[in-house]
């Protein structure tokens, strides 16, 4: 199908890429009239429409669940014959080349469950557009490269509205008669109407000020429902922070005179950078002592700063189609995951950012659906919202700025934002405005958008004569549709550490050959190599490394996070032999058990948090991905084996760190947040013991927190173990906080990753709760999406966990598409899977498939992964 044939595809119908045209016609005005109710808005569309080249091609635009009321071409009412209407399309055969285009449809937000389009959320109106729901609110041209200055005017009962938002700058209101009133809102810069937003409800906000780099003064207000007002500081004071840091590091400033900030309970996404106006799930929005964890607090910092970034990479510059969704968002993800760096531990968010790639990125390489951070085609555009498009991208974003440098880099974007402003503009744009400014020739790394796949870095080094030579190889393996890569280029870091820990070398090697060497010259002794230091590029590293070596590097290396990665390959040494012996070698375990103790007597921690992370055992998912084939029993089994092995081995010392970490020293909030994720980092293992001591240490910490940190943190230890009263504290936790949404989803998401057999009867309970619903995104994550991830509640024997997701996810499908096709994917990877995992799984899919009325969302994640 074109790209610019705008009428939606047929089911599974393939979207390609190459046969991108741009657009029949251009569009450069909007406004647009909302009458909100909850059954029938009236929406009134004025558009300006110029036609774009010598053509005589009908005029088609999207809708969807709309019903039309009239439509008019300058002034005159266009008769129900003289246009094509389908339940997808508008198709107008003969339109003159430049007229004025009025179209008035009625929509019923209120029924909206897929919260895609204009819906309604605890009673208030909101929109969520990308990718493709503005064609839920009015026929229009639904694509990227269509940009147009919006004016808005929304009425709607002041009673039940007092807060009328949208894009831009307000420009007028007013009271109406029967108790309604009004407000105009203008958007001066063209925008694609992915990018459009309104709100409407009975909210409350906060207020603040920001003053830009050349003087302006921006109003700055965050809305929400009135109970979760009190919870919005943090937000504000992040949204300040990251305003100064677009500044100081990219000379971005602010370009409207408000920023407004919605936060929602329903919503898909984690939030949207529609243009002046973000629409935001409360998640990354609220948070007080209370009710949210330093990990919530971080994710808000980061989830604020990605939207608001966004208002130069993605909305002045934005993608021309949806295969340049990386674009923005690997993009936006790189410049939100280096404020946090600068904000914080720059080494713990990098290892941070590292498991979250493994955990999510790597599994979706090596599945059905890898596809690369510029996919060649898609079936339905909402399934490419990924762990590829997003983390993969920022990883590639990341590597061109240590191959050209700081300064280089910044020119380029520099370049990039002048010469492309107000414009809508491809990965190739990007990339060689890089080049202009660095005069670096980038035509090989432009791999990284076109294929697919986790390369491999195999790491030989060779010793002699005060020459050190380390030899690299690189491979890809074969992806759908995608065999015979070829070289990547990429950047390496490396550095040699003489045996008393002197750092002799550090250099970025660039590898750019399926084999290079690389040679050190006039070294005195046989060094100890760091390799992939601060995770240089995002490959898998096969290296032969002595586990001395590793050792040596988590005593001298100053890079934490190679560090944190050498204890993870000891463990990994420790792990993967018995997941076929079934029994634990004595010395990999001693080694593990040695380092540990090392890292746990050392008197000066250079980062609490870097040691909290480098006293956890690899994830679950990451043992099963580094896995050829994966049998879910022995990676749990071998894994609680080890932890309860390491805490009674090192009660002693897991007491004393706790011990030592129990009083807060600290006045800066990120000192007292490394030594609380120390302290309950030593709690787990103390749980682990099953000793009644610690457990009532544990039901101590729960009841004496003055945070919800510490609170969790000994609730999710109790909860997940032998805890004789379990039942009570979940009825305790549940009583305490039932009336906090947020808080209520961290209690169901707890037992559901519950790592027992149990867990399957304890989920089937959960879906049935009062609370628990199927219209709330993030309700559903709490419970399916979290019970997925549950390695040994999930993967059972008799395949049960498979089927009660299957069908969840058909009741589900009915509602939100979306949330469901995110859920299935969990089975995507069937294949790598022991028996009887393996066709459990693939009858579950098989069984899907068969189902007639399934959404294009679900039924591409389905049919890719029982055909490939």
């Amino acid at each position: 199908m074109l790209e610019n044939d705008v009428s939606a595809p047929a089911m599974n119908t393939t979207i390609y890429l190459k046969e991108y045209q741009v657009p029949d016609f251009l569009i450069s005005q909007v406004d647009l009239e909302f009458v909100l109710s909850p059954d029938n808005t009236r929406v009134k569309s004025r558009l300006k429409v110029t036609r774009n080249g010598a053509h005589d091609r009908a005029l088609t635009l999207c809708g969807e669940k709309l019903t039309l009321i009239s439509v008019a071409i300058n002034d005159e009412s266009v008769a129900a014959d003289a246009y094509e209407q389908t339940d997808m399309s508008l198709k107008l055969p003969a339109v003159p080349n430049e007229f004025e285009l009025v179209i008035e449809t009625e929509i019923a937000p209120q029924q909206n469950t897929e919260l895609s389009g204009l819906y309604r959320s605890s009673g208030n109106y909101c929109t969520q557009c990308e990718a493709e729901g503005f064609r839920r609110i009015t026929y229009f041209l639904d694509r990227p490269d269509v940009l147009a200055e919006y004016r808005v005017r929304i009425v709607a009962p002041k009673a039940a509205c007092p807060v009328l938002l949208s894009n831009g700058n307000p420009v007028a209101q007013g009271d109406g008669p029967d108790g309604l009133h009004w407000a105009q809102w203008h958007d001066p810069h063209p925008k694609p109407s992915y990018l459009f937003a309104l709100v409407a409800g009975d909210l409350q906000f906060i207020e603040d000020q920001f003053t830009t780099m050349s003087g302006r003064d921006v109003a700055l207000k965050i809305y929400t429902q009135s109970a979760y007002i009190n919870k919005c500081a943090h937000a504000m004071a992040s949204l300040k922070r990251s305003m100064a840091w677009d500044e100081r590091v990219y000379g971005r400033e602010y370009d409207l005179d408000i920023y407004n900030i919605v936060a929602v309970d329903d919503f898909n996404m984690g939030a949207m950078e529609n243009k002046g106006l973000n629409v935001f799930n409360t998640k990354y929005v609220l948070a007080d002592t209370d009710t949210a964890t330093d990990a919530d607090y971080e994710a808000v910092e980061s989830v604020i700063a990605h939207e608001y970034f966004h208002n130069w990479s993605g909305n002045r510059v934005t993608c021309r189609d949806w295969f340049q969704l990386s674009l923005k968002e690997g993009f936006t993800v790189f410049r939100d995951q280096e404020y946090s760096a600068d904000l914080g531990s720059r080494a713990v968010k990098r290892i941070q950012d590292v498991q979250v790639l493994r955990a999510f990125q790597f599994k979706e390489d090596s599945g059905p659906m890898a596809h690369p951070i510029r996919p060649d085609s898609y079936q339905e555009i909402n399934n490419f919202y990924t762990a590829t498009v997003y983390q993969k991208g920022a990883e590639v974003i990341r590597m061109l700025h240590r191959l050209l440098g700081a300064d280089a880099f910044r020119r380029g974007t520099d370049l990039y934002f002048a010469d492309f402003d107000g414009q809508a503009v491809t990965t190739e744009d990007f990339v060689h405005a890089l080049e202009r400014a660095s005069g670096v020739d980038l035509t090989q790394f432009r791999r990284w958008y076109s294929q697919a796949g986790t390369p491999i870095i195999k790491v030989e080094q060779h010793f002699g004569d005060g020459v050190l030579t380390l030899s690299l190889q690189q491979s890809c393996p074969d992806t759908p549709g995608q065999t015979d890569k070829l070289p990547f280029h990429m950047p390496i870091e490396v550095a040699l550490f003489s045996p008393d820990g002197k750092k002799l070398v550090a250099q970025t090697l660039s590898f750019n050959q399926a084999e290079q060497q690389f040679r050190f010259d006039n070294l005195a002794c046989k060094p100890v190599v760091s390799v992939l230091r601060y995770f240089s590029a995002p490959v898998k590293l096969e290296y032969k490394q002595s586990n001395a070596d590793r050792l040596h590097l988590i005593k001298y290396e100053d890079d934490g996070f190679v560090r944190w990665e050498s204890m993870q390959q000891l463990c990994l040494a420790m792990i993967q032999p018995a997941l076929t012996t079934g029994e634990l070698d004595p010395r990999a375990y001693q080694r593990v058990r040695d380092a540990f103790e090392a890292l746990m007597t050392d008197p000066n921690p250079s980062d609490k948090a870097v040691l909290a992370e480098m006293l956890t055992l690899p994830p679950a998912a990451y043992i099963a991905e580094l896995a050829s084939r994966v049998d879910p029993a022995a990676i749990s089994a071998v894994r609680d084996r080890c932890i309860e092995r390491l805490a009674k081995d090192l009660e002693k010392y897991f007491h004393a760190l706790y011990a030592d970490n129990n009083t807060a020293l600290d006045t800066d909030a990120q000192s007292l947040a490394a030594r609380r994720m120390l302290k309950n980092r030593a709690l787990f293992y103390l749980v682990e013991t099953g000793q009644t001591a610690y457990y009532a240490l544990a039901s101590h910490q729960y009841h004496a927190a003055s945070n919800m940190t510490d609170r969790l943190a000994a609730f999710t230890a109790l909860v997940q173990s032998h805890y004789p009263d379990r039942d009570a504290l979940i009825s305790d936790f549940y009583e305490t906080w039932q009336h906090e949404p947020l808080v209520l989803d961290k209690w169901f998401a707890i037992q559901a990753m519950r790592p027992s057999s149990e867990a399957l009867r304890e989920v089937e309970d959960l879906l049935h709760h009062s609370d628990f619903t199927l219209t709330n995104p993030n309700r559903v994550r709490s419970v399916l999406g979290a019970f997925s991830g549950n390695l040994a509640g999930f993967h059972r024997l008799d395949g049960k966990g498979y089927a009660l997701l299957v069908d969840y996810v058909i009741k589900l499908d009915q509602i939100n598409p979306q949330i469901a096709a995110r859920l299935v994917s969990s089975l995507n990877s069937w294949r790598r899977f022991t028996e009887p995992y393996a066709s459990r799984m693939r009858t579950e899919l098989a069984r899907l498939n068969m189902v007639s009325q399934l959404s294009s969302d679900v039924r591409e994640v389905v049919s890719k992964a029982l055909s490939v």
